[in-house]
């Protein structure tokens, strides 16, 4: 089989690159990536030399180069996005232009071939936020902020091709992923390196909002099962039932590195910030799927690996 990912030298992307080729024989990997401040060759380590992995430098939104690339492929798997909330409060446009545009490249090129599934990988945010109970895959879809709207637009999309052209399309949406390869902006990695070398935490508000937190690898699990067993047209929540505020997080951190509470620094709460985020995850369980890894385990690989990695 022959798998297009998009955005694979990305965090979730390349571990599921990985994972892929590690756990899978009957497939072969072309990685599409335009190598912006998120993604980098060197997530695919170990993996570029692999005979049954190719990496192509592009973007999702070049309709010649994803026409030719999406014509080689049995699916598509699109990873590609800019995923940092913070960044698309500044400024909008590339979110809209890689998730709503570069999405649309992909399921236009996808629809001109005979694709066996194309999954698309979205995120929990696109519910909005919960504050009791948790979203199950019918819930409306309420993003808050310009990243998870352009997500929500990128999932509607791509169910519009399902139901108007008859396109195979699968749709997962995870709770927040940490592991391996994260970019060092993003909340885990950033506090774990900045605790280790005795710098502030800046936590946002008072630290009292809630995430549920995956480590990648049973992501990685989750996605290809839906990749292999998932019901054309179906959605599926992806989550592993551990919760914790960003204090909590940010206390498990600095006792993991050893550090002082201290560190914490209370700033500004991010604009619209969601209070809590939680899935159902029932509809995947039925396909035989849960976490594996605890918060505590997942992280205590996670320090390892980004004081490790300097």
């Amino acid at each position: 089989m022959q798998v297009l990912v998009t955005g694979g030298a990305g965090f979730i992307g390349s571990n599921f690159v990985h994972y892929l080729l590690t756990e899978r024989n009957d497939i072969e990997i072309t990685t599409l990536d335009k190598l912006t401040y998120a993604g980098s060759r060197n997530n695919l380590d170990g993996v570029l030399d692999d005979l049954r992995h190719t990496f192509i430098e592009g973007d999702i939104c070049n309709r010649d180069l994803v026409a030719d690339l999406v014509a080689d492929a049995d699916v598509v798997v699109n990873f590609a996005a800019e995923s940092h909330v913070d960044r698309s409060i500044e400024g909008a446009r590339p979110f809209v232009e890689t998730n709503v545009t570069g999405t649309q490249t992909l399921l236009d090129a996808a629809n001109e071939t005979d694709i066996q599934r194309f999954l698309q990988i979205s995120t929990d945010e696109v519910y909005g936020q919960v504050l009791d109970g948790k979203f199950s895959e019918d819930d409306n879809l309420n993003p808050r902020n310009p990243y998870s709207a352009t997500k929500a637009s990128a999932d509607l999309l791509a169910q519009s091709y399902a139901t108007t052209h008859d396109l195979p399309v699968v749709i997962t949406r995870t709770c927040n992923n940490f592991g391996p390869r994260q970019h060092p902006e993003k909340l885990i990695p950033k506090f774990i390196r900045r605790a280790a070398a005795g710098k502030s935490l800046p936590l946002y508000g008072d630290g009292s909002n809630i995430r549920e937190w995956i480590y990648v690898e049973d992501n990685c699990q989750a996605l290809d099962l839906v990749l292999q067993d998932g019901n054309i047209g179906e959605i599926y929540n992806i989550g592993s039932g551990h919760e914790h505020t960003n204090f909590e997080v940010t206390q498990t951190i600095l006792d993991a590195v050893d550090a002082d509470e201290d560190l914490i620094e209370f700033v500004d709460d991010r604009a619209g910030h969601d209070q809590r985020y939680a899935l159902d995850t029932t509809k995947i369980e039925n396909l035989g799927w849960e976490a594996e890894w605890s918060f505590e385990e997942g992280l205590e690989q996670t320090v390892d690996h980004y004081l490790t990695d300097k």
